[in-house]
């Protein structure tokens, strides 16, 4: 596991004096990462402040995005909606922060329970993407993927009693799906790799690690030294999902010296678009860096 502060420290005060985060727009996706960068900077160095920032942060969010059911995707006008896999990664980092302050733990299982019926279909799926007012799914929008595993981690580190009704809806469609699930996408592979090293005993966690590593392994690119979006995109690549590939990879406790070398190709390669500049790219590196409260051993 990295464990490179002075990187982290100097990446957020260069976000911070460029406006890009935390005081630029809100975005929950790259919000939920950086609450548990904070906590992880909190368990490194002792320093309160690090914990008043992310409670800062949860205040934020909750002020911008926040809806009288769930949070909405972004403050732009573009990111309507909310997404189940965002809300699943922001309840992960109330259950981090609620570690340290019990009643962001108890936020968390309280929207979970609110968003929970609006999502999942028991017995058929989670919906990916749902209206603002979580009145239906959004339109164009079939069920996710990788929802029902995101859902299933994060209710289960919240609280397994008091979501013990919602796990096992969560876990009934695991267990119809784990067997012929192949992703094929880059921060989908890391991501699962981060999901399933927190339960490694389960079958699905040992079986969709074997081939989310064996799926990684057919798509990385050397030299540079890089993970392609996907196993037929070789030169498609993106900075902010080889840095969750990275997060999944030291989760999985798998391949140091790719993580070593994507980590130093991104610190200098620019993809000349909005993302050289977006704080889901940096913020998700200072996470490849220190990946902290990330992990289950943390």
């Amino acid at each position: 596991m990295l464990r490179d502060i002075g990187y982290v420290l100097d990446k957020l005060d260069w976000m911070r004096r460029e406006r890009i985060w935390p005081n630029g727009l809100r975005y929950l996706w790259t919000d939920a990462f950086g609450v548990v960068l904070y906590v992880s900077l909190f368990r490194e160095l002792g320093d309160q402040h690090w914990l008043r920032e992310a409670e800062t942060l949860v205040g934020e969010v909750e002020r911008v995005l926040g809806r009288p059911r769930g949070v909405r995707i972004g403050e732009a006008p573009d990111r309507d909606g909310q997404y189940f896999h965002y809300l699943a990664m922001w309840l992960f980092a109330l259950a981090r922060l609620g570690d340290l302050k019990p009643e962001y733990r108890n936020r968390g299982i309280a929207l979970a329970r609110d968003i929970h019926p609006a999502f999942v279909i028991p017995g058929r799926g989670v919906f990916w993407k749902a209206e603002e007012d979580l009145s239906g799914p959004y339109p164009g929008y079939g069920f996710g993927a990788m929802d029902a595993y995101g859902g299933y981690v994060s209710y289960r580190l919240l609280d397994e009693d008091a979501l013990a009704a919602e796990i096992a809806q969560m876990r009934d469609l695991i267990e119809q799906d784990w067997r012929r699930l192949d992703i094929d996408q880059d921060l989908g592979l890391g991501m699962m790799l981060w999901l399933a090293h927190f339960f490694p005993d389960e079958p699905w966690a040992r079986a969709q690690t074997a081939r989310s590593l064996a799926t990684l392994d057919r798509m990385w690119v050397d030299p540079p030294g890089y993970f392609s979006r996907a196993p037929a995109l070789r030169t498609a690549k993106f900075a902010f999902a080889n840095y969750g590939v990275s997060v999944g990879l030291q989760a999985a406790a798998a391949w140091p010296d790719r993580v070593s070398r994507l980590n130093a190709f991104f610190e200098t390669w620019r993809s000349g678009d909005e993302y050289d500049r977006e704080a889901i790219t940096w913020v998700m590196a200072c996470t490849s860096h220190l990946p902290g409260a990330f992990l289950a051993t943390a």
